[in-house]
């Protein structure tokens, strides 16, 4: 299997990891803050999308077609990280699905060691490879901040859809399970 074949099968199972923590939740729920930093579900997709477009359009010079503000050196700090009031979000996850679809081009058109420059790495030279694994490597880890704002927000946990790899057990079972973790954390207090 070529290095190609890896990232077709791992960056749309990540990506689609990430979106569908969406599913099911309200545009509040999906825009509200839940850390100190403000991290948001909505937000996790619009700086995902946002990146991913700079990372397969400007550094192979295959530009995305739309204007990305956020890339820009004078844009507002964290503007790629919430939704603005006059972004829906249809209109955030219409840009996901429009990011990918140039991400998928831009990756079937060029060869796994195809050189590029990364301007916000202070122009550093990259290949293909690099920044599949790169932007592999930021879905999962997007895709983790997910996970506990979907389960801060209703609960529901899993890699995929909320609940498909977690083991299931009822109330008490998670509640005597998270006791013994802090009774155990106590200890090294």
């Amino acid at each position: 299997m070529d290095a190609k074949a890896h990232f077709r099968r791992y960056l749309p199972e990540a990506r689609e990891a990430l979106l569908g923590k969406l599913d099911g939740l309200s545009d509040y729920d999906v825009r509200r803050p839940l850390t100190p930093t403000g991290t948001n579900l909505l937000g996790l997709i619009k700086h995902v999308a946002w990146v991913s477009s700079g990372y397969f359009g400007e550094v192979f010079d295959r530009p995305f077609a739309a204007s990305m503000p956020a890339l820009s050196e004078d844009a507002e700090a964290n503007t790629d990280m919430w939704a603005h009031p006059d972004e829906s979000r249809d209109d955030i996850i219409d840009l996901w699905h429009r990011v990918w679809a140039h991400a998928g081009a831009t990756i079937e058109a060029l060869p796994i060691d195809a050189p590029g420059v990364v301007r916000w790495w202070q122009d550093t030279p990259v290949t293909l490879h690099l920044i599949l694994v790169h932007v592999l490597a930021e879905l999962n880890r997007h895709a983790g901040h997910a996970d506990i704002l979907r389960e801060l927000i209703d609960g529901r946990v899993g890699r995929r859809s909320p609940g498909d790899n977690v083991a299931e057990r009822d109330e008490a079972w998670w509640a005597a399970y998270r006791e013994k973790l802090a009774a155990t954390a106590r200890k090294f207090a």
